[in-house]
């Protein structure tokens, strides 16, 4: 199961990678922009200790 949260700046998305890693969570893809799934994409991704991939996202359209 994939879950998304939708972050309120990139670095929302790199400080809620951190605590979900504080919290038992395994890395799955370190924050950053992912530029293939539009300009200004930022996401970050975690496996929560249940197994559910979770993705922290930000972004904002460029005009």
């Amino acid at each position: 199961m994939l879950i998304g949260r939708i972050a309120r700046s990139a670095e929302h998305t790199q400080q809620l990678h951190a605590l979900a890693l504080n919290h038992g969570g395994t890395d799955e893809g370190a924050p950053g922009l992912r530029p293939h799934y539009g300009e200004g994409f930022h996401n970050a991704y975690i496996i929560d200790p249940n197994g559910n991939k979770l993705t922290f996202v930000y972004y904002t359209a460029q005009s």
